[in-house]
């Protein structure tokens, strides 16, 4: 396989609202939708819908959910072979508000997700890959297998990191096992403060000395900043119009991994990042929007 990513698994439920409520306020809802997610899944039907192997290693419950989050994997020729189905407690879900600017507020209800030990993860599965992309769990058990899954790896694996808020707000002290052996770290402005307590120029630097081998900032409105040992570059977003945010760190993923795995230069792999950003925020849902391979420019 080309990749196999590691993460949540969750079934996003996605409200279109008038504005996100503050405390103690009543807004409106406008619209509903269900699909899958989960950071590191929305990568991986990315990654998939671009022509490369996909697997996955994660946990999903016997449960409606769980079923749905199966059967997009396999509606996208994702491998799931890496995939433990529990029959206890219940799959992850995300509950989303999205407001008329395409911003969102997410509540994670994690399920089953939090449950996933080293144990559960076949290693010459996980080795078999080019590359393994991690993305946050909220419980510490999923989190502790992540780290133990890494030195279990051969070298020749390379690890790419999306640490996401919840990882971010662990601290650079935490996280370091796997900074230092990622080949490429994926943070948003936001995270990389958390992590470095600096801006997201001198927050690479530190991300890079910490052993990251790549670091790829994403900016949101401003595109992204993706530098290592040798190169940086400010690169401009593709101008679309937003209709929702939902997922659009984990298409930027897909398409800078896609890059890096094609063998495309720093600054040609942060443009393809940015336009598969560009696609997924056009539409409601982390996976509607996002490109086949014959739509990259």
């Amino acid at each position: 396989m080309d990749v196999v990513c590691f993460g949540a698994l969750n079934v996003d439920k996605l409200y279109k609202v008038d504005r996100i409520a503050c405390k103690g306020e009543e807004r409106s809802i406008i619209d509903f939708k269900e699909c899958p997610g989960g950071s590191a899944a929305n990568t991986a039907v990315g990654l998939a819908r671009l022509g490369l192997k996909v697997g996955y290693i994660g946990k999903v419950s016997s449960d409606r959910e769980g079923d749905l989050l199966l059967q997009n994997f396999k509606n996208e020729k994702i491998n799931t072979d890496g995939i433990v189905i529990s029959k206890e407690n219940r799959s992850g879900i995300v509950m989303g508000y999205i407001d008329r600017d395409g911003e969102r507020a997410l509540y994670v209800d994690p399920g089953v997700n939090d449950s996933l030990e080293f144990k559960d993860i076949d290693l010459e599965y996980a080795g078999s890959s080019k590359y393994i992309h991690f993305s946050a769990f909220v419980g510490e058990k999923p989190f502790e297998a992540q780290k133990m899954l890494i030195k279990a790896l051969p070298d020749d694996v390379k690890i790419s990191l999306d640490p996401g808020d919840i990882y971010a707000r662990k601290g650079l002290k935490l996280l370091r096992p796997i900074i230092k052996r990622s080949f490429v770290i994926s943070p948003n402005e936001n995270e990389i403060k958390m992590l470095t307590e600096e801006d997201y120029i001198n927050g690479s630097k530190i991300l890079l000395k910490e052993g990251a081998g790549i670091v790829a900032v994403k900016l949101g409105k401003r595109g992204c900043y993706v530098s290592d040992s040798k190169e940086r570059y400010l690169i401009d977003p593709y101008k679309v119009k937003v209709i929702d945010t939902t997922g659009a760190g984990d298409a930027f993923c897909t398409g800078f991994l896609y890059g890096l795995i094609k063998d495309k230069s720093l600054y040609e792999s942060g443009r393809i990042g940015n336009f598969v950003a560009s696609r997924c925020i056009e539409k409601i849902g982390a996976i509607e929007g996002l490109p086949l391979l014959s739509e990259l420019h």
